[in-house]
């Protein structure tokens, strides 16, 4: 499905569902600004809009196939991006509880092209807002660009406060009721961590500046905007490699616990078999078919339970006092 939404600089209106054909004279005007966002799409419809604007066949090609990475590529004439949204499903049932959403982006010098393969509400947000108002269409492509991944970054919040959540949920638990499905509930942790860490360090760095430079052009007047992407970028990152270390932590703290618990098992049974050990001796030596003497005595057998008893009893206090037990 493709959508279109044109903003006219001269006439300060916005249309939608514009016909592409005529995009020469949408774009007549720098000030002019033509979005179109396709979702959900056809191969013919991506080849369709590649012919429309001339875009390189490995940018096409890159639309067809997942990037597993963020990425800025340039172009004669427009940038080329590949970012994730993220969609987080606690109780989904997969083995992977968040999946990455490829958006791919073309930012030209007015015009700005978006490809991803489910309907994204960041996106969406930004529509709605468009065709209400022309506050983020009369500032530029590179605006534009900056509204769209602000609201993907915003997203990213909701699932690092639940993330904190359940990692606060483990440490409790941990020492509470040690089970089976905390060490399940820890690996479930770690691998969303793990993709959400190798979603947005990419992305970081393209928005990244090095001695004030940017990986592709923006306006003067826009720059403080993606400077706050980066600032909720690296406290998005920051939180991951805390959880990280939490999570880690966490891990070697149950395995301590548990490998204490089974020790304290392990001694409890090593004191009950040591001290089995010389009563099956005794009851086995009693036991052969054999003259023993003073077996015709009338308190024989009280005799030498007695004594079994007394040699429990000196074991006990001999494993006491050397703090064994």
């Amino acid at each position: 499905m493709i959508k279109t939404y044109y903003y006219n600089h001269a006439d300060n209106a916005f249309y939608h569902d514009v016909d592409l054909d005529q995009k020469n004279e949408l774009l007549n005007s720098p000030d002019n600004l033509l979005w179109i966002d396709m979702y959900n799409g056809t191969t013919k419809e991506l080849e369709y809009i590649g012919q429309v604007f001339d875009f390189h066949p490995l940018a096409i090609e890159d639309c067809l196939q997942e990037n597993p990475r963020a990425k800025v590529d340039h172009y004669d004439g427009y940038n080329f991006f590949v970012f994730h949204a993220l969609r987080y499903i606690e109780e989904s049932g997969d083995d992977d509880e968040i999946t990455s959403i490829e958006l791919d982006v073309f930012l030209g010098p007015n015009y700005i092209v978006t490809i991803h393969p489910v309907a994204l509400a960041a996106v969406g947000k930004v529509a709605d807002i468009c065709r209400s108002s022309s506050q983020l269409m009369d500032r530029g492509p590179d605006y534009l660009l900056y509204s769209i991944i602000d609201r993907i970054v915003d997203d990213y919040f909701p699932i690092i406060d639940r993330l904190g959540e359940r990692i606060d949920d483990v440490e409790d638990e941990i020492f509470i009721n040690p089970t089976n499905k905390i060490t399940e509930e820890m690996m479930a942790l770690r691998t969303t961590i793990v993709l959400m860490r190798k979603a947005l360090l990419p992305q970081r760095r393209i928005f990244s500046n090095v001695n004030g430079r940017y990986s592709f052009a923006i306006r003067e007047d826009n720059k403080p905007y993606y400077l706050d992407v980066v600032d909720h970028l690296d406290r998005i990152i920051d939180s991951i490699d805390t959880y990280r270390d939490l999570i880690s932590s966490s891990t070697e703290t149950y395995y301590t616990i548990i490998t204490s618990r089974t020790n304290e098992v392990m001694q409890v049974l090593t004191v009950v078999a040591t001290i089995m050990m010389p009563l099956t001796f005794i009851t086995g030596l009693y036991g052969m078919n054999v003259r023993i003497p003073a077996e015709d005595t009338y308190n024989y057998f009280w005799f030498i339970l007695g004594g079994m008893g007394a040699l429990v009893i000196f074991m006990l206090s001999v494993f006491k006092k050397r703090n064994w037990i």
